[in-house]
């Protein structure tokens, strides 16, 4: 399994590889106000990429921080519970080694 893992990062290497040698012809980008911008294609396409990625991330952001203070609430609240209840299972032990992610 580990090899075919390997052998398929490999090929994806390979064929992005070949489009980014096949794609090195310069090409105008025409901003505002008449400016321009020569760049090789591969490298625009790659900076339209990880724009979208980071744009992405940023309007994902609000929602996963809301998910993530939504759940430590709950965990908080179920906690709090159980230990009312006298179940002292979800107490922590003093080599529990929990972080906040």
């Amino acid at each position: 399994m580990k090899y075919l893992m390997w052998l398929l990062n490999a090929a994806i290497f390979f064929v992005l590889f070949a489009f980014a040698i096949n794609n090195q012809e310069p090409i105008t980008l025409r901003l505002f106000f008449g400016a321009q911008w020569q760049a090789p294609l591969v490298l625009v396409l790659l900076l339209v990429l990880l724009l979208g990625v980071v744009l992405g991330v940023l309007v994902m952001l609000p929602l996963w921080l809301r998910a993530r203070k939504a759940r430590r609430q709950a965990g908080s609240a179920t906690a709090a519970s159980t230990v009312m209840e006298g179940d002292s299972t979800l107490l922590p032990t003093p080599d529990d080694v929990r972080h906040g992610l």
